[in-house]
């Protein structure tokens, strides 16, 4: 696996901070690997474990563990809708039913509740994911495009906040 020098400078300093046991910083690799290439790999995992002295499964544990993993790639625009208790009371079916549409993703499976893998454009422009708790539960519905955060989202402003992606 190629990894880019200044990747491999942020692992080894990643890595810097935990003295006492490698292994702490396998997820900081996961996250750097995941920003780096979109996704987690068989291949990165093979080679986070190899560069922490673990075996295959402590990484591969993590990565189906923790939802903000994904083992495929999601779109260049990334779309995350909360789905628990308060925001669905609050319109997040609705919102990522507009969503759906004006990205170009119709897919049954996209309404079934949480979707892992992300659900992509057939353009690849724009991915949708259902996941739990974005942390902001009087506020719904919420959702993330990439690292920007909205609340309170209604689907009639869908339009405004997707051209600010395209």
């Amino acid at each position: 696996m190629q990894i880019p020098t200044e990747l491999l400078a942020k692992i080894d300093e990643a890595i810097s901070h935990y003295p006492v046991s490698k292994r702490s910083a396998s997820l900081p690799l996961l996250h750097l690997f995941q920003e780096q290439f979109g996704y987690i790999s068989d291949e990165s995992i093979a080679w986070i474990a190899d560069k922490l002295g673990l075996e295959q499964i402590n990484i591969l544990e993590l990565v189906t563990f923790y939802p903000m993993f994904r083992r495929e790639p999601a779109g260049k625009v990334h779309i995350r809708v909360c789905r628990t208790l308060s925001c669905a009371l609050a319109g997040a079916d609705d919102l990522k039913t507009k969503l759906s549409e004006a990205t170009g993703i119709h897919c049954s499976k996209h309404h079934e509740g949480f979707s892992h893998p992300p659900e992509v454009s057939p353009d690849g422009q724009f991915s949708i994911e259902s996941v739990e708790c974005l942390a902001s539960c009087g506020s719904g519905p919420v959702m993330m495009i990439n690292d920007d955060f909205y609340e309170a989202v209604a689907p009639e402003t869908i339009q405004e906040i997707l051209s600010k992606y395209k």
